[in-house]
């Protein structure tokens, strides 16, 4: 396991040092095991941070822990043990104040088939609050960045899966949001949307916009992440930038990377 603060204070006060966007110490997260078998070791005692404008990737096969970390921080599950922390705040006692700067995209998009592609974004964007003029302003720039312009004002329940992916995408940066976690969020979608997505989110960055990505798409992590977390089996195994972890292990791509430390491919499973 790769722990990269172990020597930092584990207290649960708000951290000093303002350019962590998260920081994440000795986390775990463990679920009971059914009828006297062990338990599930989701997350088993990772560490890292995410600086104030960085994108951050987190790879690994289904099941490595990827997913159960974001959830973590952003509030659906909390840790067993250890602390986590977003801009400063304590994600256990201060989940209201973190929820008031992040976004989520998540795996499985939340729509309302019944709603246009426009009626869902109006729906999200009266949730967070914003003014109607805006939500449109907003809505319709981001239709025609990520090519979703022309299907705006049908039901979503005839989109196809990457059509919803592309919309649950467009709904979690409606808010125009400080932190954006995004889970697996080009599955589904065919080579040049995909493209467009990494476009958009390279702009992001631009923009000074922390990004925590998880991704089966080594090519999407090299293309679009400052660094990476490499996670197996609940621990980070290997953590860097992309061509700095390929040059260490003598290796063309992270997919090499990930088959020289486990043995398996990152895709398995899939």
């Amino acid at each position: 396991m790769i722990d990269t603060e172990e020597n930092e204070d584990s207290s649960n006060e708000r951290i000093n040092d303002l350019s962590y966007s998260i920081e994440i110490k000795n986390l775990k997260k463990y679920f009971k095991g059914k009828r006297g078998m062990e338990d599930v070791k989701a997350v088993d005692g990772i560490s890292f941070h995410v600086e104030k404008g960085e994108v951050f990737g987190l790879l690994g096969t289904n099941g490595a822990g990827k997913t159960t970390t974001i959830n973590i921080l952003t509030g659906i599950l909390l840790p067993t043990e250890g602390t986590a922390f977003v801009d400063g705040y304590n994600v256990e006692s201060e989940m209201k104040k973190v929820k008031e700067m992040i976004s989520v995209c998540p795996q499985e998009p939340a729509l309302y088939k019944f709603l246009s592609g426009l009626g869902n974004i109006k729906f999200f964007g009266n949730m967070y609050l914003m003014p109607k003029e805006k939500i449109i302003e907003r809505g319709e720039e981001l239709l025609k960045l990520l090519g979703l312009y022309d299907a705006r004002n049908r039901l979503t329940r005839g989109y196809s899966g990457g059509m919803k992916r592309q919309l649950s995408l467009i709904i979690s940066l409606i808010n125009e949001p400080d932190i954006l976690f995004l889970d697996e969020p080009t599955v589904g979608l065919d080579p040049r949307n995909r493209r467009k997505v990494w476009d958009f989110l390279k702009s992001q960055k631009d923009q000074k916009n922390t990004i925590i990505l998880t991704t089966h798409y080594i090519e999407e992590a090299e293309a679009l992440c400052d660094r990476v977390a490499i996670m197996d089996y609940g621990q980070i195994i290997a953590m860097g930038p992309p061509k700095e972890l390929i040059n260490e292990h003598q290796v063309k791509n992270l997919e090499e990377v990930f088959m020289k430390i486990t043995g398996r491919s990152i895709l398995e499973g899939i």
